[in-house]
């Protein structure tokens, strides 16, 4: 059956992949369409499409996820193929049958694919059929908590809980011993429900310093299938990918095209069609045991296109319209290394809480070759609480390792983002550290290098309180036209008409306070030009980033990009009075389990609340031993960032 001539190509999905996918159907001439909620009515997916159409709700079950309002989406705006992008419903075979059934192309996999490996206890029975190694595990039907118990002792502690229609580490929990499992696989299932519409769970043998590595499958309709090289994603946290590379660092030639040949065979074996990656676990022997499939574009797919020139997405595009394949497998290039991190709205220093706010300031790398930034945000956006909180990808590619890894260094240096935490200093702590500079990679490499990647906050140092407090009464100058020299204005001394002599400045930066005089004596040891701070001390003069914007000022120093603001002394102490003995929201999110009554005895380090953000779900402990004095949440309640939940007495 030919498929119909493609002119418009709706993307159900939004942020960084809808902007991606778009860009890539404008420059082959299709006219795109956004959908969105009603929360990202002004988001940028929705902002950079010739059409868009509101779904309604704020959160995904009531928008991304609703199959018919995406369908009536299509015909509105007269789209003849759907892409599904990554997460939501582009590894459920409902929607692809749903696109098929009402004639429109979906660039994705034939739903038989997708309910072949879509549940991973399904794809780990196929490939045990097949021969692929597998990790032991139990991949059953039955759910109930006896029956991962038994499992979990058969297989030996520690176990690795999964959910079967998952991805992105939702709904996976290590769990180390008997006494964790029925909260760790409660949890777990709630999770898998909330992000993929199915609680079912499979559990397999945890590996001890296993490594993440994943092949690039493509299909087209006319029988043939290769791989586009292979991505080492070992470096993780809790199960999710934070680091991506290709090709993956030692891998040999042979075991290269073993690897490969193993996901086409897979690939092949269920009529695969389009983009697909298997995922391996690989030994330090050389052994590798087939983990899942992804029937999807990955998020990472960015380094797949460094290291061979190809836009995976045009390819989606031109297959799904009956065209085959452009090259063999001989043919795929293999040029360089690239790495790719991902930026995220979070809070490393605070167990990577979710962030959610305004972008007060966004500022990407300078673009260049080699150099690739794929976001969906722009400077004033809002990050909400209802999806995830990924901003964008940073990608750089070299003709060899270091120089990808110094050059995503530097894109990092660039970056700016203020108004909400993220976990770009983190990043740039990874790529810096000798151990990945080495190559010494593995999915224990976050945890075993904590320490030094999640440093314990430091005292600021009374040079920055002296350049930060230069700086800041530098940027509240009225600016001067054309930079007259014979202006007032244009004097550094720091004296001003009508202002004392000495200024003293209340600034507070990363919770710490400091008041800080000026005097005419020390205050032209820093000059402030644009955005490019001058600090000269003892006959150095060194250059540092600082940006005002609103009522901050951002400034680069040791590496990070500190968010200094003016305070007021006096309704600081008042503040400090206001709330004793609380236990507050970390994040904006909705309240799914309140698992104590007031008047409980509770321990220290007992779960109080369970609060959902992002699809993830956040347990709020009892800080010490105590007695419940008072609850002010109920379950399914939306709750903000520092409202009371709970008072412990």
């Amino acid at each position: 059956m030919s498929a119909p001539v493609l002119t418009t190509l709706l993307v159900a999905n939004r942020g960084e992949i809808a902007c991606r996918v778009m860009r890539t159907a404008k420059a082959l001439g299709l006219t795109t369409v956004a959908v969105h909620s009603a929360t990202d009515r002004d988001a940028r997916h929705s902002r950079e499409a010739d059409i868009r159409v509101d779904l309604g709700g704020s959160k995904a079950a009531d928008s991304y996820l609703q199959i018919d309002k995406l369908l009536a989406a299509a015909k509105a705006s007269g789209a003849q193929a759907i892409h599904p992008g990554y997460g939501f419903l582009s590894e459920n075979a409902g929607f692809a049958r749903a696109i098929e059934n009402a004639g429109l192309i979906f660039l994705g996999p034939p739903a038989s694919a997708i309910d072949a490996m879509g549940s991973k206890s399904a794809a780990k029975a196929l490939m045990e059929t097949a021969g692929v190694p597998l990790v032991p595990g139990y991949h059953g039907q039955a759910q109930d908590l006896e029956t991962f118990r038994i499992a979990a002792e058969r297989i030996g502690y520690p176990v690795l809980l999964k959910a079967t229609a998952g991805g992105g580490g939702k709904g996976m929990k290590v769990v180390e011993d008997t006494s964790q499992l029925a909260e760790a696989l409660a949890s777990a299932q709630r999770e898998a429900l909330s992000s993929f519409g199915d609680s079912r769970m499979l559990v397999e043998k945890y590996l001890l310093k296993p490594r993440h590595v994943e092949i690039q499958v493509f299909a087209d309709q006319h029988g043939n299938c290769l791989y586009l090289n292979e991505r080492d994603c070992s470096i993780q946290r809790r199960h999710q990918k934070v680091v991506e590379e290709a090709p993956a660092p030692g891998l040999s030639a042979e075991l290269r095209k073993a690897m490969g040949e193993a996901a086409v065979r897979a690939a092949q074996a269920i009529g695969y069609v389009g983009a697909g990656t298997v995922e391996f676990l690989l030994d330090s022997r050389g052994e590798f045991f087939f983990m899942e499939m992804n029937t999807r574009l990955q998020v990472e797919h960015p380094v797949t296109e460094a290291i061979t020139g190809l836009d995976l997405v045009a390819w989606q595009i031109r297959v799904a319209q009956g065209e085959p394949l452009p090259m063999t497998q001989a043919q795929v290039p293999l040029i360089g290394h690239a790495i790719e991190v991902r930026l995220y709205a979070e809070d490393p220093s605070n167990d990577f809480l979710p962030a959610t706010g305004h972008l007060a300031l966004y500022r990407e790398s300078t673009p260049g070759p080699g150099r690739r930034v794929d976001s969906g945000v722009e400077e004033g956006d809002v990050v909400s609480p209802y999806y995830d909180p990924m901003l964008g990808k940073l990608i750089a590619w070299g003709e060899d390792r270091e120089q990808a890894r110094l050059r995503l260094l530097s894109m990092l240096d660039e970056f700016a983002i203020g108004g909400l935490k993220t976990n770009i200093s983190f990043l740039r702590r990874i790529v810096a550290h000798p151990a990945f500079a080495a190559a010494e990679l593995d999915t224990g490499f976050i945890p075993r290098y904590q320490e030094q990647l999640l440093p314990a906050p430091q005292a600021l140092s009374d040079e920055f309180w002296h350049v930060a407090a230069q700086a800041f009464a530098q940027s509240r100058r009225p600016s001067v036209r054309g930079d007259d020299p014979s202006s007032p204005w244009a004097n550094g001394n720091g004296l001003r008409a009508g202002l004392p002599a000495e200024t003293t400045l209340h600034l507070s930066c990363e919770g710490q306070d400091r008041a800080i005089t000026l005097a005419p004596a020390n205050a032209h040891t820093a000059e402030l030009k644009g955005e490019q701070l001058q600090v000269e001390h003892q006959g150095l003069r060194r250059q540092l980033r600082a940006i005002r914007q609103d009522r901050q000022l951002y400034l680069q120093w040791a590496g990070e990009l500190r968010c200094i603001s003016e305070y007021d002394p006096i309704a600081a102490v008042e503040a400090s009075h206001s709330h004793q003995g609380g236990l507050t929201a970390p994040m904006n999110g909705s309240i799914v389990r309140v698992l104590v009554e007031i008047g409980q005895t509770v321990e220290a380090g007992a779960p109080l609340v369970v609060l959902e953000a992002m699809k993830m779900e956040h347990s709020i402990r009892a800080p010490q031993d105590g007695v419940i004095k008072a609850l002010y949440c109920q379950e399914g309640e939306m709750v903000t960032e520092g409202s009371a939940l709970v008072e412990l007495e």
